[in-house]
């Protein structure tokens, strides 16, 4: 009897998938589709919370691949060591790369144009025209230069920046300049007029922007966090941006889902949308080519792409 493969996508829908597995659709049901001890492969359903995607991880014991639809894996790295030994996680490289970037942007370029406060006009009938600050001639500082990163500098490219800086986990050179390993980053801060997060949460990264490194700096910078909402201390970038000295914008928070009555909803300064940089039309059809690929690439004995931790 075949080995199991659990998909978040119906496999009806995913054109190419290798032969010899069975196929099952689970997207975080109650009920599972099967028994999970066949399971070899799990595809994580996506926008699920942690209480469902690891629930059935228990169970797996015949488990070799377990990929996630993120491009962040912190929700899973508890559960790693309870895995089988020799299983693999692999995360959503290259997935959500294009429409995180293009949110990081949208963010970045909205909140300096003061797009916020022309869409409170519109509802006031309100015409608040006026000097904005410009994209153009600013430096900016990009936190975590992966896959995202990267893809945000290509975006930043048109926009006559005076400067891009790169900050990541190790130093390393780059066709567009070096990247700055991340004990670089307070040295870099006072220079960046927008500073864009995009590093994945981990140990090292929780808490990144907390009281120092915001204070590093400069008075009225731009803090875009498209990466994870506890990369920023929210009680520390509260304090700065309710003295007016920094601005913000947020896809993701601390806490999250951020709950009615939050002082970040009303802080000034601070924009914020409900961490929607993956969740675009550009989502699906990247997703169905990442499960094949790894599929066809499990399928043939070869090691799967994108591999994040190892269980044992």
């Amino acid at each position: 009897m075949s080995s199991d493969v659990w998909l978040p996508i119906p496999p009806e829908e995913i054109d190419g998938l290798p032969d010899g597995f069975r196929y099952l659709h689970w997207d975080g049901a109650p009920e599972f589709p099967a028994d999970p001890a066949r399971c070899v492969f799990y595809g994580v359903p996506y926008m699920k919370s942690p209480d469902v995607t690891l629930r059935p991880l228990k169970e797996m014991t015949s488990l070799r691949v377990v990929q996630t639809l993120t491009a962040g894996t912190d929700f899973i790295e508890p559960a790693v060591s309870g895995l089988p030994r020799g299983a693999v996680v692999c995360n959503a490289r290259g997935v959500h790369d294009a429409s995180t970037a293009e949110l990081a942007l949208t963010l970045t370029l909205a909140s300096l144009r003061g797009i916020p406060g022309f869409v409170r006009g519109q509802d006031a009938e309100e015409w608040r025209s006026g000097f904005q600050p410009a994209l153009a001639d600013k430096s900016v500082l990009i936190v975590g230069y992966g896959a995202i990163g990267s893809a945000v500098e290509d975006r930043l490219t048109p926009f006559e920046c005076a400067r891009v800086a790169r900050v990541a986990r190790a130093a390393r050179t780059t066709t567009r300049g070096p990247v700055h390993p991340m004990d670089a980053l307070p040295d870099l801060l006072p220079d960046a007029d927008v500073v864009i997060v995009a590093t994945p949460l981990t140990d090292s990264t929780r808490g990144l922007f907390g009281t120092r490194t915001l204070a590093r700096m400069k008075d009225g910078a731009l803090l875009v966090n498209v990466a994870r909402g506890a990369v920023v201390d929210t009680a520390a970038l509260l304090a700065e941006t309710e003295s007016g000295r920094l601005r913000a914008a947020l896809d993701v928070t601390d806490p999250e889902p951020l709950p009615a009555g939050h002082p970040l909803w009303h802080a000034p300064g601070v924009l914020i949308t409900p961490h929607v940089g993956g969740p675009t039309s550009a989502f699906l059809p990247r997703a169905k080519r990442l499960l094949r690929e790894q599929l066809t690439r499990y399928a043939a004995g070869e090691p799967p792409a994108h591999r994040v931790a190892r269980a044992g």
